[in-house]
């Protein structure tokens, strides 16, 4: 293993900060309205099973939107896709707080899934930024590797935050303020010039209706992605429903903390490498790690061990996150740069819609609850196994599908 790029002098790089920091600030809500709905929806008087299922319509409904969006923005560039899309969700949610969910459960329902449907691709829009803003390889690794690791900042802040505006304020102010910061984050990416410039490839290549699914490889990597998100999802409300057994509401948010403090520290140090082997022999190896990584928390019975355990996978989130992303970027098409980002993200949030779901309807059987998270991360490494022959590339290289108008990112005012 050999020293790279650190994250001091990258965050020094023209427009890094601006775009990683506005791009965790809109994606808050990524993190606040799964936890704001179901404490929304415990303070109207509804179940934790009632909960999860709207939190899992929310997640899915934001999987199933990403990848359209995506397209869009590999069409049209990022500013009228984007801006549309915060919008929209952003009315949502501010909405969402006045409707009575046992009195109107369809309105409520239809509220989330637009918002979830809605959700502006930034985290795919920000990947495609890297190769245009840091033209060099070894800066755009290590890029990745902070802002995927960083993403737990998402988690890390916004649980906790909802937690306490929740106790303090209330759930429907607490759902207010993660409107306002998705809006807010979203200006500051979208009026940074790298945002407002890029465009799509000169040259894309044909795909048909499917884009990058056409790639097996792709498909196979998706499904097993997946089982990660289902993990996280499983998480989510299995320290609900234990931070309801123990009664202490803060365990609801500093449980997935936990695990997102892990993943930031992960990713500091998985940026500062360079590790041997193969991208798909590191993938496998991230994977497996991420799935031993979660078999303690099966002990866990308190809340400091809750917290400690939580935060062993966590470590290991971002390597498996940054490996795929990397996989995908040496295997999609070209011009389909976006749209296969975000079928990456839309799969692991199809997962979590899937482990939340499940996780809420079991949430009361205290051997199966905490048993879950391990099953979705031994789900992404059978298939990963099993698909490693679609997988296989011989590196880690970025190829540049993006262009930037007019002037070079580092020249841009």
């Amino acid at each position: 293993m050999t020293s790279t790029t650190g994250s001091g002098p990258l965050l020094a790089q023209r427009h890094v900060a601006r775009l990683l920091f506005g791009t965790l600030i809109g994606r808050l809500p990524n993190g606040m309205a799964p936890v704001a709905i179901l404490l929304l929806v415990a303070d109207q008087g509804g179940s934790l099973k009632t909960g999860g299922l709207l939190c899992a319509l929310y997640g899915l409904a934001s999987a199933l939107g990403q990848p359209v969006l995506g397209r869009m923005v590999d069409r049209r560039g990022q500013t009228l896709v984007t801006a549309t899309a915060v919008l929209l969700t952003t009315v949502c949610l501010l909405a969402l707080p006045v409707v009575e969910v046992a009195a109107r459960p369809g309105l409520a329902a239809a509220l989330v899934a637009l918002a979830g449907l809605s959700t502006p691709p930034l985290e795919a829009g920000l990947r495609a930024l890297w190769p245009v803003v840091l033209p060099d390889e070894a800066r755009r690794r290590a890029a990745l590797a902070l802002d995927t690791g960083a993403q737990g900042l998402i988690y890390v802040t916004g649980p906790p935050l909802v937690a306490v505006l929740s106790t303090t304020a209330g759930p429907r102010t607490a759902m207010v303020v993660s409107a306002a910061l998705g809006l807010l984050g979203a200006a500051v990416v979208l009026s940074a010039a790298p945002s407002r410039r890029w465009r799509p490839a000169l040259a894309p290549q044909r795909t048909g209706t499917l884009g990058p699914l056409t790639h097996a490889g792709l498909r196979w990597l998706f499904v097993a992605v997946s089982g990660v998100g289902f993990a996280l999802g499983a998480m989510n409300v299995w320290a609900v429903a234990l931070a309801d057994q123990l009664r202490m509401d803060l365990l609801s948010g500093l449980i997935p903390a936990a695990l997102s403090t892990g993943s930031l520290v992960g990713g500091f140090l998985y940026g500062r490498r360079t590790w041997p082997g193969t991208l798909t022999a590191q993938l496998l190896s991230a994977a497996l790690l991420f799935a031993v990584g979660w078999l303690p928390l099966m002990t866990a019975t308190g809340p400091i061990s809750a917290i400690v355990l939580t935060a062993v996978p966590g470590l290991l989130l971002t390597a498996v996150i940054t490996s795929a992303f990397l996989t995908v970027d040496a295997l999609a098409p070209p011009g389909t740069t976006t749209e296969a980002y975000a079928w990456l993200i839309a799969a692991v949030g199809t997962g979590q819609a899937a482990g939340t779901a499940l996780s809420g309807a079991l949430a009361e059987h205290p051997l199966i609850s905490p048993a879950l998270p391990a099953a979705g991360a031994v789900l992404t490494l059978t298939v990963l196994l099993a698909a490693r022959r679609h997988l296989a590339v011989l590196g880690a290289t970025a190829r540049r599908r993006g262009r930037h108008r007019r002037t070079p990112a580092h020249a841009a005012r």
